[in-house]
């Protein structure tokens, strides 16, 4: 395998699927079998998933709620989708650890950075839920705060299109997929990967990214095989 520790990034609008709503079975399980692959194969896994398909605290903040109490509901729905994907994921004999940044402790650990790697170094895949703990950052933040910190090789931030391009190639037929990109020309070119803040904490770390297409089966396996997948944010 082409890394040895990897943080994955899923949206949480990715696991409703075809519903408008919720969580989807079926993608859900998809989800779990693609992950349980690459364990298996020795990749140490962990994952940060968002809460936008059950509430989003940004959405709430605009309709006149408090931005610091959306977003901590917010929180609470990334934890949800923890839990399922925990449970997904020792439904087919992957164990499992979820660690929040906000105590829960009937439902899981707390986030504790030496008890994170320890599980990964024993073959556990580590879920991170309820983001940073803190308002006004998202889940991409998250995601990249905690990369950091259990030292992992790459960002993989699964995603509905399969890789950066210079427009929205749902919009544009014209725009142009970048196999790989350095992080000063997406600043350059006004490009969105992440929000700037988890951006600017990977480039300040030097902590590569790829965007791929993660509802393509077999996707994640063939990018860490090596195979060409997404797109690699460089330096």
């Amino acid at each position: 395998m082409k890394y040895k520790r990897i943080l994955l990034k899923l949206s949480g609008e990715s696991l409703m699927g075809d519903k408008s709503f919720g969580i989807d079975p079926s993608r859900l399980s998809g989800y779990a079998n693609e992950i349980k692959e690459i364990a298996a194969a020795g990749v140490q896994v962990a994952i940060v998933i968002g809460g936008g398909n059950i509430f989003r605290g940004i959405q709430a903040t605009e309709s006149g709620m408090d931005r610091v109490q959306g977003d901590h509901m917010g929180m609470l729905a990334t934890l949800i989708n923890s839990m399922a994907l925990q449970s997904a994921l020792e439904g087919i004999g992957v164990p499992t650890r979820l660690q929040s940044a906000i105590k829960m402790e009937q439902i899981c650990e707390p986030f504790i950075r030496r008890r994170a790697v320890r599980h990964l170094e024993k073959g556990r895949v580590v879920i991170f839920g309820a983001g940073t703990g803190n308002p006004y950052f998202t889940t991409d933040t998250a995601a990249s705060l905690r990369a950091i910190e259990i030292e992992a090789d790459i960002v993989l931030k699964g995603t509905r299109v399969d890789g950066i391009y210079s427009a929205d190639p749902e919009k544009d037929p014209f725009a142009v997929k970048y196999d790989t990109i350095t992080f000063t020309e997406v600043y350059e070119k006004g490009l969105e990967v992440m929000d700037m803040t988890a951006f600017t904490l990977c480039k300040d770390n030097k902590l590569p990214i790829i965007v791929f297409d993660m509802n393509k089966p077999g996707n994640l396996k063939r990018l860490l095989d090596g195979g060409k997948v997404g797109t690699l944010v460089k330096f």
